[in-house]
């Protein structure tokens, strides 16, 4: 049999619905090598990195990237309405299918999910990285850190945990560990770290310490209650690039509170609604821009509410490619809303494809 010819590989018929058809991410068509993402010219990569075996407490991580697709409704989006943009009127987006996971072999898992996200970036696409626990940023902020240059990649994290242990009873690799490796590594130093919504009860004051050494600009809720949320963005929208050429976001689903996001392995209460996460994630790659994002630690089984975390997880992805194609088009202005939305008045329409 001949050799397929080079290129996205559509699946699903057009105009097929979110709950119909083969759950694709927005049934874009998918890719399965570098070639194939060259080939189609495609912007960016959805890919699933399904490992939850350095999970502590609720697992079922693993089950998140699936959850995720499968919670779209829309099938193919008209646009957002709050800034009148269709990300894929000005993105080419596919479907990169899931790294490798070898049931429990850390390593291994994490080598193929460093060397799956390296094949995303070598075909010149933006990789987006359904988790998983949050010990997949390890490897994958990795493998973007090896493309753009160790020390040149900023990392807006937004979470409950600081996830900077020195290790889980010994584990070096773990969900809550992942910042300190990449720190050790040297691949994304603590100073082009910016830490979003961390609350609780842990980490202890030694981690706590340790961040401060090495200069980690972490805003605790405390900061966020006291100042309000939109002050707390502002800031961290100044660091983000302050000490680095380019941008990643990982966003923890436990970031929200539980009522926002209860499918997921350590709820914390007392944190961001779903909306401020949203409005933050496409407020970063629009006015910052980003060179790769993880979206993490949603666990089917606990979603309880008709799969809201799943969902609250799939919003986040359409807010970075909306934010994406802002910055495409030119709309970085802060805290762009289209003045139609805001309250003009205008006819509704959407902003056209650019030439």
């Amino acid at each position: 049999m001949s050799e397929r010819p080079a290129g996205p590989i559509s699946i699903n018929r057009p105009n097929e619905m979110g709950w119909s058809g083969f759950p694709t991410f927005l049934k874009q068509p998918i890719c399965l090598t570098p070639e194939d993402l060259r080939a189609g010219g495609i912007d960016i990569a959805v890919c699933g990195a399904p490992w939850d075996g350095t999970a502590t407490g609720r697992n079922g991580t693993h089950l998140g990237p699936r959850a995720i697709r499968e919670s779209d409704y829309l099938g193919v989006p008209f646009g957002h309405l709050d800034v009148r943009v269709n990300p894929l009127e000005h993105l080419k987006v596919a479907d990169y299918g899931d790294a490798d996971v070898l049931i429990g072999n850390t390593d291994g898992t994490y080598d193929n999910i460093r060397a799956f996200v390296a094949e995303i970036l070598a075909g010149g696409a933006t990789p987006i990285v359904l988790g998983g626990d949050h010990g997949i940023t390890w490897p994958a902020a990795t493998a973007v850190a090896d493309a753009y240059g160790h020390g040149k990649v900023g990392i807006v994290h937004f979470d409950a945990h600081a996830d900077t242990a020195p290790d889980m009873r010994g584990n070096l690799a773990g969900h809550g560990t992942p910042m300190r490796r990449l720190i050790e590594s040297g691949a994304v130093p603590g100073r082009n770290f910016v830490q979003v919504g961390l609350r609780g009860y842990w980490p202890d004051p030694p981690i706590l310490e340790w961040m401060e050494e090495h200069e980690l600009r972490t805003h605790f809720m405390a900061e966020i209650r006291k100042d309000g949320f939109d002050a707390v963005l502002e800031r961290a929208l100044d660091e983000a690039l302050d000490q680095a050429d380019h941008l990643y976001i990982s966003v923890d689903v436990d970031v929200a509170d539980p009522a926002h996001a209860p499918g997921t392995g350590t709820p914390e209460p007392g944190g961001l609604t779903s909306a401020e996460v949203l409005r933050a994630v496409r407020r970063l790659a629009a006015e910052v821009g980003m060179v790769g994002m993880d979206v993490v630690e949603v666990s089917p089984p606990y979603d309880v509410g008709n799969n809201i975390t799943a969902l609250f997880a799939h919003r986040i992805v359409l807010e970075a490619l909306t934010g994406t194609a802002m910055r495409r088009i030119g709309l970085t202005q802060p805290d762009y809303l289209d003045p139609r939305s805001a309250g003009s008045g205008e006819p509704h329409t959407f902003r056209p494809k650019e030439a």
